[in-house]
Formats: C-alpha cells, sequence, structure tokens
C-alpha cells in the first residue's frame, strides 16, 4: 500500500466485516469466539486495503479521463499480486457464465410460453370449409 489514509470518522469504531472475519478465524483453526481485538485489528486491515484499493482504482480512472471507475481499474489496481488478480478473473469468468446462462434459461422459457399459447385453449381463425363451421 502506498500511503497510510486515515479511517473515516463515522467508521471509527465500527466493526465492518466482523461476522464475516470470525467465520473466517474459525475456518483457519480459531476458537469458535475469537477475541474482539483480534476481530477489530482485522477488521481494519480489511477495510484499510478495501478503501486503498478502491483509491488505486479510482486514480486509474482519473488517470484514463474517466469520471466513473470500470473492473478494470482495480484490476489494474491489483496487477501486482498475481494471486488476487487471477482469483478475480476467475470470478469475473463464473459470473459471466451465469449470466449466460441465465439468459439461455429465460429464453428457453419463453419459447415454451409461446408453445403454450399456440396450440392451447384459444380460439383461432378458422378457414372457410374446416369442421365445426355451419355452412348456409
Amino acid at each position: 500500500m502506498t500511503e497510510v489514509r486515515a479511517r473515516a470518522a463515522r467508521h471509527k469504531g465500527q466493526l465492518n466485516f466482523e461476522a464475516e472475519l470470525k467465520a473466517l478465524l474459525y475456518a483457519y483453526g480459531d476458537v469458535p469466539t475469537p477475541l474482539p481485538e483480534t476481530v477489530r485489528v482485522l477488521d481494519e486491515i480489511v477495510t484499510d486495503f478495501i478503501i486503498e484499493t478502491c483509491h488505486q482504482a479510482a486514480r486509474s480512472a482519473t488517470y484514463s479521463n474517466r469520471q466513473k471507475i470500470k473492473v478494470d481499474d482495480f484490476k489494474f489496481a491489483i496487477r501486482g499480486n498475481e494471486a488476487m488478480l487471477g482469483r478475480v478473473q476467475e470470478l469475473l469468468g463464473m459470473d459471466k457464465e451465469l449470466k449466460e446462462a441465465r439468459k439461455q434459461f429465460d429464453v428457453a422459457e419463453g419459447e415454451k410460453g409461446l408453445e403454450k399459447g399456440r396450440g392451447g385453449r384459444g380460439r383461432g381463425k378458422r378457414k372457410r370449409g374446416e369442421e365445426g363451421e355451419d355452412e348456409d
């Protein structure tokens, strides 16, 4: 990390990831109820990391003359950590696959709905001379 930034005063003392960090500590072999100081310190480290990463991504966006931060700005911010960048790319790929699968499912569901409407109970136009038509 490049520079230390002060945490916002309104968030000071407030834990952002308490439940997640307790579960993470327990998963890595700690007791079910870790010391509050341990959770507090880890929460500060995680929060500072997220803030710094967001600032680096914002700096990248500003350098590119954009006001909005894109995913590529975050990739650029974490480019030095190959393991993290690889995991981010893996998760983004899985997200893309899930979106495509949902899209295909929605399309298939829409086609079934159309098929139900065609041959169902609805009354369609009949040609002259078909069954059921009265002839004068």
